[in-house]
Formats: structure tokens, sequence, C-alpha cells
């Protein structure tokens, strides 16, 4: 029995969660095209007979603006600390920039094998990969060096097979039957999010965070309220649309992806609530689950 816990790190936007969700075979991360989408360290557990490895998604390390991307800094910080292998990923697409070189100093301090993941390499020629690979191994004598394709799913098994050359412990963490660690409160608050950056588009950014304030069952079915919290009235407007059609468009998205993982017939209820300012207050960060990490 070979396991392991492998965190995911790099800068906003470098496919973090779609390469977890790759590996896992389904979504445990939301994803979008806009950067800091994951807002906490998300495990996914990969199993086969004789692995188990605990994946850590981080949000993307970034210059903070505010005490939530503080946080969330340091929690990208903290899982680089509490591993045992750390992917660095990188999108193939864009030049190796002073955010990237950033990232890989935090990484160097942390003195553990580190596995560079080039992602989006369905995007360029074999030359091409051929000529990145040989300019990375000038930043640093990283352990490995894999191409992969997190959306196309390309070279997925090859990277695990990669990552178990590291694997020291020989325990089971989670039963066969866990693929992450969240509650299903955090799942089905994700979901909302993701489909809130789905329909909105580039009109709201990622001042808004979602909350599962009530789940029952009843009858068979589930009936689940949803906050999104937002900061500002504009933003309030446009979440909920003309008519409401936005917000009861974000709830036909969400809904049948809920059903998925409960099995049950969903009525869901999402509302939009303001809060001022909201990521620079201690309490409300602490009451949405940004927790600190010293």
């Amino acid at each position: 029995m070979k396991s392991g816990f492998v965190s995911l790190i790099g800068r906003p936007n470098a496919g973090k969660s779609t390469l977890l969700n790759s590996i896992i075979g389904t979504k445990v991360a939301i994803t979008s095209n806009k950067p800091q989408t994951t807002r906490n360290n998300v495990q996914g557990i990969y199993n086969e007979e004789d692995t188990q490895i605990v994946f850590v998604d981080t949000p993307g390390i970034h210059k903070p603006n505010h005490k939530l991307g503080t946080y969330l800094n340091k929690q990208a910080f903290y899982s680089i600390n509490d591993v045992d292998v750390i992917l660095f990923l990188i999108d193939s697409n864009e030049e190796i920039g002073r955010g990237d070189l950033f990232v890989l100093d935090k990484i160097k301090e942390a003195n553990k094998p580190v596995i560079l993941v080039l992602n989006k390499i369905d995007k360029l020629t074999k030359e091409e990969i051929f000529i990145l690979i040989n300019k990375c191994k000038d930043l640093y004598s990283f352990n490995d060096i894999v191409p992969v394709s997190a959306l196309k799913n390309k070279n997925i098994k090859e990277l695990i097979k990669v990552i178990k050359k590291y694997l020291t412990d020989d325990i089971k963490y989670y039963d066969d039957n866990y693929i992450t660690n969240k509650p299903i409160t955090f799942t089905i608050s994700e979901i909302v999010r993701e489909k809130v950056f789905y329909l909105t588009d580039k009109e709201v950014p990622h001042s808004l965070t979602c909350i599962v304030e009530n789940i029952e069952k009843k009858n068979n079915s589930y009936y689940i309220n949803v906050a999104i919290i937002v900061d500002r009235d504009s933003l309030k407007k446009i979440i909920i649309g003309k008519q409401g059609n936005m917000v009861k468009n974000i709830g036909i998205k969400a809904r049948p992806e809920i059903e998925k993982i409960l099995g049950k017939k969903v009525y869901l209820e999402i509302y939009v609530k303001v809060i001022k300012k909201w990521r620079d207050k201690e309490k409300y960060l602490q009451e949405f689950g940004f927790n600190d990490f010293e």
C-alpha cells in the first residue's frame, strides 16, 4: 500500500481544479475561466487497489487586495508545508512570469519533492512542448516534469505513475467510497457559485460567495436554501436579473448537479444578500469558512 498527500500549487487559472477533477474522475472542485475561483483547500481522494493519493487543490497564489486574498494565500502556503509531494502547475500557453517565479520561490522553501506539471499542452506541438521542458529545466531541479492536458484528460495516467514514486506512507486515510473531505453543504454552495460565474461572465467579479443556510429532507426530497453574498447593491441587481430571470437560471443550472449528487429530487431556493466589504471583515470571513492559517 502506498499513500500520501499531494498539493496542487500555481498561479490563478493554471488549471488546478480542472486537473483535480480529471484525476478523480468527477467534479470535486468548481472551475471557471476566471482566476481565483478556488476559495478553500479542497481535497480530492484518488483510490487504486494498492494506492491512495489525497490531492489538495489550493487557491491560486496572487497579490492580495483584501483580507480574503491574504487568507487564500495563507491556505496555499499552508498546504505546501503539509504535504508529501508538490505539483507545481503552469499554463503552457503563457510566458513564465514573475508570478510563477514567486510561487516557485515559496515552493523551494518547503524542501519537498516537486513535480512540474505543464498544463494545457493540447494547444502546443510536440516540438513546442520539448522546447518548454528544456526551458523549465533551467528554473529549478524539478524531481520530474510531466506535460498534461487536464481539460482533455491527456497524460493523466502518466502523472499518477510519476507521483507514486514519491509516496512514502503505507496507510489508508479515507474509505474507498470517499472522493472528497468536504461536507455536502460546501459542495452545494460551490455548485451555485460556479453557475453564477458561468451565467454572468465578466459582469460579476469574485466579490461574492455562496452559503447553504438550510437543508432539510422531507418526503424523499431535499429542500435547500442558498444565499449568494455580494458586497454591493449593483451586483445584487445583476445576479437577480430582470424580473428575477438571472437568479432563476442560476437555480435551473445548479439543481440537476445537486440532484445527481444527492440522488433525490431537490427544491432549491436562491436569494441574494448584500454585506458591504465582507471580504475585509473578520467576522464574516470566519462565518463563511475562511479560516486563518498561522
